[in-house]
């Protein structure tokens, strides 16, 4: 018997997930900094007399969450949640601990957009944009940068004929247009 790989029906990844300390100015900058649209928002999510949250989503059962879906360009989502909870740690985790993360941005132009977001308040751009010149992704240009509640954030390009794929038929995907042209896009 042949053992099945991979979730049965999978199509997508539907939208990724961070938990920010304040959803208002979370909001604000992906939509007015990074170029997000807003499709919606709810909450309070919250069960004030069962255990849902921590059933459902493996937080304490008296937490609270406020909640705002985003679209950035054509194929990503992203959730955003404002939790308060009475077992919160508050501390963002770098991308060596546990749970560590970052988002990467394709750009055209990577010196750019990292100029653009050194003029933006609270934004620190971690050095200046470096290229990879060798290995399976030689060519790629990129620069982290940090947002201002701390959540670290990556500017890529990695241009098409990168070296990896001269060994594989697994493309990465890379919208070549800005996301301002392909709105509406799906």
């Amino acid at each position: 018997m042949t053992r099945q790989r991979g979730i049965p029906g999978a199509t997508a990844v539907h939208h990724v997930a961070y938990t920010v300390p304040d959803l208002d100015q979370a909001v604000e900058f992906f939509t007015e900094v990074i170029g997000a649209e807003v499709a919606y928002t709810l909450g309070p999510v919250q069960d004030d007399e069962g255990d849902w949250m921590a059933r459902k989503l493996d937080v304490d059962a008296a937490a609270t969450a406020r909640i705002a879906m985003l679209r950035l360009g054509p194929v990503t989502n992203l959730e955003l949640f404002e939790y308060t909870a009475p077992d919160q740690r508050r501390q963002v985790p770098r991308n060596s601990d546990w749970g560590g993360h970052h988002l990467a941005i394709h750009v055209k132009d990577v010196d750019a957009a990292a100029a653009y977001l050194r003029a933006q308040p609270g934004v620190r751009v971690l050095g200046d944009p470096e290229t990879i010149t060798e290995g399976p992704i030689a060519g790629d240009r990129w620069v982290y940068f940090v947002t201002p509640w701390g959540m670290q954030m990556e500017l890529i390009d990695l241009p098409a004929g990168a070296p990896y794929e001269q060994q594989t038929d697994t493309r990465l995907f890379q919208p070549r247009e800005p996301w301002s042209e392909q709105r509406g896009a799906s």
